[in-house]
């Protein structure tokens, strides 16, 4: 299996702190998002995992490598023309079925069942209470039948979260290339939905699979949700010991960092390096090498090396920030 994962993006709706890095490379509960997919794949026969970047994409890639061993080619969208251009981009190089993430969601599925399919493919879905805010899949006699985005009038519940078992990856490619060749586009850009939508009337037979759980990390508040969902469910970490202070479940909380005279949690997520003392903080995320120091944080995201003193704010601060409120 081969497996894209397009992340050229700008991160516009989670800057200040995608000025300094790109969206993947954001922290939540103690690794970046990146980290939490590359993660979700453990236990499937990957050949090469297909990255495709952008802006500041050398940072993915020295991410990359220094972290994991499995066969990485990265190749660069220099034009952000959509996401079925970005895929097309690395059409020469799918030659068997792949799996193809956006890398803004993170996702509970056992992807382990992808290698029992025998239809031509696989997109997985939420149900969701209002579906009029996302691209949805019609479902006729247990297959897909057409994809609607963002439908006025409810025809289906069942939204794409942006993951894809393509098994029939030849005609994959060949949707692909009559999108772009068609110039088939809404509002400038290239987009996958016409690519499978092609695949469809093509007669290809997709299922929908359901997923336990969706957790977008597109925007600072959807990534402070995500924050809570994921220290929620296995991934959060108590420090080994702190100086006169109270840990409130669930934290994760890094072995480098060090907390004097403070409140911290629930839902709070420190990464290496960061100091805190005399604070209280909580529901918030704090990035490698923050500086925290008499405040009240709720509902905030401090960035890498930023600095905040003062008293209680709600905050969104880059990286190398330093914030003094009275």
């Amino acid at each position: 299996m081969k497996v894209v994962l397009p992340m050229a993006g700008l991160g516009t709706r989670l800057r200040p702190h995608t000025y300094s890095k790109p969206k993947p490379l954001v922290s939540v509960a103690g690794k970046t998002v990146l980290g939490h997919v590359l993660d979700s794949l453990h236990g499937l026969p990957i050949d090469e995992v297909i990255f495709i970047t952008g802006y500041l994409g050398d940072q993915i890639e020295e991410y990359v490598r220094a972290r994991y061993t499995f066969p990485a080619r990265f190749v660069e969208q220099t034009e952000l023309r959509g996401q079925a251009h970005a895929i097309n981009l690395a059409s020469e190089y799918i030659d068997q079925p792949v799996l193809i993430i956006f890398v803004d969601t993170i996702v509970k599925a056992d992807l382990t069942r992808l290698l029992d399919v025998q239809s031509d493919g696989v997109l997985y879905v939420k149900e969701v209470e209002d579906p009029r805010r996302f691209g949805v899949a019609v479902i006729e006699n247990g297959r897909i039948t057409r994809l609607v985005e963002k439908p006025k009038t409810p025809v289906s519940n069942l939204a794409i979260i942006g993951v894809y078992y393509l098994r029939n990856w030849q005609l994959l490619r060949e949707a692909l290339r009559e999108v772009i060749d068609r110039d088939i586009q809404t509002g400038g850009e290239y987009y996958f939905a016409d690519a499978l939508q092609i695949m469809l009337d093509r007669n290809a037979h997709l299922e929908a699979w359901t997923v336990e759980a969706w957790e977008d990390c597109g925007t600072v508040q959807a990534l402070v949700h995500t924050n809570r969902y994921l220290l929620s469910n296995g991934h959060a970490r108590l420090p080994a010991e702190t100086e006169n202070s109270v840990i409130i479940p669930p934290v994760y909380v890094s072995p480098t960092a060090r907390i004097q005279n403070s409140v911290i949690g629930p839902y709070v997520s420190v990464a290496d390096g960061v100091t805190i003392s005399d604070s209280i903080v909580r529901d918030s995320i704090l990035s490698d090498g923050a500086t925290i120091c008499g405040v009240a944080l709720t509902e905030s995201v401090v960035g890498s090396n930023a600095v905040v003193k003062g008293a209680f704010r709600r905050l969104n601060v880059g990286d190398a920030s330093e914030v003094e409120v009275g």
